[in-house]
């Protein structure tokens, strides 16, 4: 009698493996023989470092201050080297935009409308699960305001008006991203007459713009490398897609690129941190520096030296089962993850539940802990939120481009003005009815204006779904 439920458990646990195994086989099956694995790992992975990042080094002080462990601690700044992984998704972004261009290449002639058919797919791509982020901050800074909640001048009144700040900064990636977006055909064109000098290019501007910027010239003139940074990075992505970074190449990358990355930060103005950190003169994260560039290069030659490793890692079928069952959740895990964060940082002060001192042995000893705990939460977040992260339906030529002369320009204006928009938010918060000014490039900015800002970005973005085309009768 007892030893059937041992072999009903054995059997269920066979059943549960094979029907597991199934399923991996049946996704590695579906895989067509020239998908880029690593690449799509490299997306979620760099996605999930930030995450795990972000949760080991954002700190809530005795006094509810936000802080950054990396602060506390300058030893554990050189953890930035490799945990510094932004670069590498611009990477993957330039292949996936490439991808995207040959597809339209192939559907459709070159002529008018093929840059807003390309553009307009992309973005609302991204912005759906932005907008969704968005609406649930502003309403919490709504009701924060209307409670009186920013209006007090305590601990926890600081802490309100910090955390509509601080967690709506996520959103810079966002914006940049769609800049490199609205740039890649162009950058591709490019590529295509020059290849690799290119990036050389864009890595000899990003310097001069260092010097001039640290030798007396206006500060103003390094926003300029929020462009040529990210863009030279991103351009490696076509690079990649042509079979240009070998592995030669990328050895070359990881070497020269981290090699500059330490002559920058013990010989030049640079800090030692690749992200930025409260109360530094200088960030290289904004504006972004050649140190910054120079490690981005070279964690993005470990990339490509890793590579014919990992493609055979990733041929195993539930290695690459994991990749895809995980890949769907990616980019709604990061935009919730510091809303989890905030909330069981909260609810631990909350409960009476204190942290032990950054850097000590327990400290690190409940790091898996926070982490489970967190990835609970994010997940509960993800559940409710990930419907706004699904494409469009249909190929990257499934849409057809509307080939009316205006559409492009007002495509590209729009590019511009919800690139704008989205790093003001990023900038002042969600803060509407505060709407406490924050410095943003020449002058004082506010949410209202930010919010304005983005508003109309996404109005050009729908005029040309807007407004009727012509009749052919």
């Amino acid at each position: 009698m007892s030893q059937a439920p041992a072999r009903s458990t054995r059997s269920t646990r066979s059943t549960r493996s094979t029907r597991s195994a199934r399923s991996a086989a049946d996704i590695a099956a579906a895989t067509p023989a020239d998908r880029d694995r690593w690449v799509d790992t490299l997306r979620v992975g760099s996605l999930l470092v930030v995450i795990l990042g972000h949760w080991l080094m954002v700190v809530l002080t005795d006094d509810l201050q936000i802080t950054n462990a990396l602060a506390l601690v300058p030893a554990l700044q050189p953890l930035t080297w490799v945990l510094q992984v932004m670069p590498l998704f611009f990477l993957v972004g330039g292949v996936a935009h490439a991808h995207t261009l040959e597809s339209l290449d192939r559907h459709w002639p070159p002529g008018p409308g093929r840059y807003a058919a390309f553009f307009h797919r992309r973005a609302v791509r991204l912005l759906r699960p932005t907008l969704a982020f968005l609406v649930v901050w502003l309403l919490l800074g709504v009701a924060a305001d209307l409670s009186g909640l920013t209006s007090r001048t305590d601990a926890v009144g600081r802490l309100a008006r910090d955390a509509l700040v601080m967690v709506p900064q996520l959103l810079w990636f966002v914006g940049i991203y769609l800049g490199a977006c609205a740039f890649a055909p162009l950058m591709r064109d490019l590529h295509r007459r020059w290849g690799l000098r290119v990036v050389g290019v864009l890595v000899v501007l990003a310097v001069a713009v260092d010097v001039v910027r640290f030798n007396g010239g206006p500060e103003l003139v390094g926003n300029l490398n929020f462009a040529l940074v990210w863009l030279a990075l991103h351009q490696l992505g076509f690079a990649w897609r042509d079979g240009l970074l070998t592995t030669g190449r990328g050895w070359a990358m990881a070497v020269v690129g981290y090699g500059a990355m330490l002559l920058a930060v013990t010989v030049g103005p640079y800090p030692t941190s690749m992200v930025g950190l409260p109360g530094e003169a200088i960030s290289n994260m904004a504006p972004p520096t050649a140190a910054l560039l120079a490690q981005g290069i070279g964690i993005c030659g470990l990339a490509v030296v890793l590579r014919p490793v990992m493609d055979r890692v990733l041929a195993r079928a539930r290695v690459w089962a994991a990749v895809v069952l995980v890949s769907p959740f990616a980019m709604t895990a990061f935009l919730w993850h510091l809303t989890a964060l905030m909330t069981v940082l909260v609810t631990a002060r909350a409960l009476g539940v204190e942290q032990p001192p950054v850097n000590s042995a327990l400290w690190w000893l409940t790091r898996p802990v926070l982490f489970a705990v967190l990835a609970l939460v994010t997940a509960a977040f993800v559940l409710l939120f990930v419907r706004f992260d699904r494409g469009a339906p249909g190929g990257a030529g499934a849409e057809v481009p509307d080939q009316r002369r205006w559409v492009d320009p007002v495509t590209a204006v729009s590019a511009a003005v919800l690139f704008f928009g989205i790093l003001i938010v990023s900038i002042v918060g969600v803060d509407v009815l505060g709407n406490r000014a924050v410095f943003f490039l020449v002058g004082d900015v506010t949410p209202a204006v930010g919010f304005a800002v983005l508003g109309a970005g996404l109005a050009l973005l729908q005029a040309p779904r807007l407004v009727r085309r012509p009749s052919r009768a």
